[in-house]
């Protein structure tokens, strides 16, 4: 058994760890991948020399380096992929559930934040669902379910950028801040759940502190919308949901590219 050792410097949240092993599932010779998300370094346990490995993860444009490939002594190789499995659904169906939750209430409260961290929980359920799917599924299905989340997710990205430049330009009223507020409290508290579900799963306690350091974009997104909500009541503007909005949908944006490459 082989271990090789990679630097992913843009690796800091579940949402990429996902990503990489969608990327790499389909490669008979992968056994086992350990990722090290506080120290962005990913293990990669397989049978053989595969140059096709690095590849693939340089593929991703996340800034993977391959450091070494050493053999690995027979305690360190662990199979962990039913424990993920059962984390990847807990997460999936909390994000799924706070993207109706957020939608929802987004369109009562008139907040284009809300809609657009809905649209960001529901790109997170794509990422986890395709890293399920990816599981018993050819390689040639999962890129073609990859290409089409892709497509929709940026579709409704840019509708949601047109509806925040009418919002812009018309006399649209003021969201209802309170709502604003709590519901983008419960999707904190939801996305800590999911990061703190995912971390716990790793052996090294140190990435126990890391899921409060390198938080995903959801938790930043959330402190977004809540700071959005107060400074709705404070001017009585409409603006700065919609410009927390904008910059949500943009990440969206960003996110739905990510899927496009991996169906490539």
């Amino acid at each position: 058994m082989q271990k090789s050792l990679f630097h992913i410097p843009k690796m800091d949240c579940p949402s990429e760890e996902a990503l990489i092993r969608m990327k790499l599932e389909g490669l008979s010779a992968i056994k086992s991948l350990v990722f090290d998300i506080e120290n962005r370094k990913l293990t990669v346990f397989h049978s053989e020399e595969n140059p096709e490995i690095e590849e693939r993860l340089k593929e991703l444009n996340l800034g993977a380096e391959h450091e070494e490939t050493i053999v690995a002594k027979q305690d360190e190789f662990k199979d962990n992929s039913s424990v993920l499995s059962k984390l990847l659904w807990t997460v999936l169906i909390i994000n799924f559930v706070f993207f109706i939750i957020e939608i929802t209430t987004g369109f009562i409260s008139k907040s284009m934040g809300l809609v657009a961290d809905s649209l960001d929980m529901l790109a997170d359920s794509f990422v986890y669902g395709l890293s399920l799917w990816a599981v018993g599924s050819t390689v040639l299905r999962k890129k073609r379910v990859a290409r089409l989340s892709g497509y929709f997710q940026l579709s409704l990205a840019l509708l949601g950028i047109i509806e925040v430049t009418r919002r812009f330009i018309g006399s649209e009223a003021m969201p209802d801040y309170r709502i604003m507020i709590g519901v983008s409290i419960l999707a904190l508290i939801a996305n800590a759940a999911c990061l703190y579900i995912l971390q716990k799963s790793k052996s090294n306690e140190a990435h126990m502190k890391a899921s409060m350091i390198f938080t995903s974009n959801d938790v930043i997104i959330n402190g977004g919308v809540i700071l959005a909500g107060f400074l709705v009541l404070l001017t009585q503007s409409k603006y700065p949901d919609l410009i927390v909005g904008s910059i949500v949908f943009l990440i969206v944006v960003r996110g739905a590219f990510r899927l496009l490459k991996l169906g490539k």
